[in-house]
Order: C-alpha cells, then sequence, then structure tokens
C-alpha cells in the first residue's frame, strides 16, 4: 500500500506563510510526480502545483508567485511553501501521488487525507 501523510497546516493571518510537508511511504516502485491540490468548501478538487520526476514545476495562476513547490528524492517527500497568503487560499490541501507500486503496475492515482489551511483577514 501506498501512504501519504501531509502536515503542516493550521490558521495563520493575511500576510503570512505556511510550509506543507507530505510524505510518502509504502510500497513505492517509481513515482511519476507529486503534488498539491485544494478544496474549499461547495467547490471543486483543484490543482495547486505540481512537481514531475525530471523537477519541473506548474502552478495555478492564482498562486503563482507566491508558492513554491520542492521535493527530497530521498526521503519521497514534497514541500509546498506557501507565502503572502490570502483568505481565498483557505481549503483543505491534498497531496498526490502518481506512480508505480511495482515494476509490471499501471500508474496508479493516490491521495493524502488532507490538512485544513485557513487564512484569516
Amino acid at each position: 500500500q501506498v501512504h501519504l501523510v501531509e502536515s503542516g497546516g493550521g490558521l495563520v493571518q493575511a500576510g503570512g506563510s505556511l510550509r506543507l510537508s507530505c510524505a510518502a511511504s509504502g510500497s513505492i516502485f517509481n513515482i511519476n510526480s507529486m503534488g498539491w491540490y485544494r478544496q474549499a468548501p461547495g467547490n471543486q478538487r483543484e490543482l495547486v502545483a505540481a512537481i514531475v520526476n525530471g523537477g519541473d514545476t506548474n502552478y495555478a495562476d492564482s498562486v503563482k508567485g507566491r508558492f513554491t513547490i520542492s521535493r527530497d528524492n530521498a526521503k519521497n517527500t514534497v514541500y509546498l511553501q506557501m507565502n503572502s497568503l490570502k483568505p481565498e487560499d483557505t481549503a483543505v490541501y491534498y497531496c498526490n501521488l502518481k506512480g508505480k507500486i511495482s515494476s509490471i503496475s499501471f500508474v496508479g492515482n493516490y491521495w493524502g487525507q488532507g490538512t485544513q489551511v485557513t487564512v484569516s483577514s
């Protein structure tokens, strides 16, 4: 099984910063990409940032210049540094991993349990 555990969420004032972490463990043969999604009440889950195996990154337009995604491949961990937070960033943030659990398996899609980020005005 693949397990993703997020941490680092919390309550901050507008303009503040948070750093989210997601550690992957279990049977992981290969990771194609890791990323962060978020879902606010009443909204659909949306991509925030992702980083692929080769190191390329992509971001939602709403967070460009404020958020930075990074990884530690040795630890199978991905981070999301969030600066200049806005109330609109309030959501549950979910870690996502795309990869294989064995050399002959198909690429799977795995999710963490989510961590709450609340930004007050």
